[in-house]
C-alpha cells in the first residue's frame, strides 16, 4: 500500500470518527440542516452519526475495508439531502455564506469517490 493510499484511509477514519462524534455532542448543528420534511430530525443525527463512527473506523482493517466504502458511499447518499436543503436556504440554516452552502455539494462527490477507491484498497 503507498503512502497515499495509507494516509488517505487514516485522514477518512479520523475525519468521519470526529465528525460522527459531533452528531452526539452537538447535535442541534447537523438537526439544522435535516429537510423540514422529514420526521424524526435527532433521531436521524444521531444514526448518521453512529454510521459515520462506525464506517471511519472500519476504514482502518483491511478486511472491512470494502464494506465500510460501500457503508459510507449509502451514508453520503442518505445524507446528501440535508446539502440540498442548506444549499437552497443559501446558507441560513447554518448561518453560513451561499457559497460554502453550494461549495459543499460537489465535495460530497468527492467524499464518493474517495470512500469508492477505499473499497478498493
Amino acid at each position: 500500500m503507498s503512502t497515499l493510499e495509507l494516509s488517505s484511509i487514516v485522514i477518512m477514519s479520523i475525519f468521519y470518527a470526529i465528525v460522527g462524534i459531533k452528531h452526539f455532542t452537538n447535535p442541534l448543528w447537523f438537526v439544522k440542516i435535516v429537510p423540514p420534511v422529514l420526521p424524526y430530525k435527532f433521531a436521524l443525527v444521531y444514526i448518521s452519526g453512529f454510521f459515520e463512527i462506525v464506517f471511519g473506523v472500519l476504514l482502518l482493517f483491511p478486511t472491512l475495508r470494502h464494506v465500510a466504502g460501500w457503508g459510507l458511499i449509502l451514508l453520503l447518499i442518505a445524507i446528501f439531502p440535508a446539502n440540498i436543503y442548506l444549499a437552497q436556504t443559501n446558507g441560513a440554516a447554518l448561518n453560513t455564506t451561499p457559497l460554502i452552502a453550494w461549495g459543499r455539494l460537489p465535495f460530497q462527490l468527492v467524499f464518493i469517490a474517495i470512500a469508492y477507491w477505499h473499497t478498493k484498497l
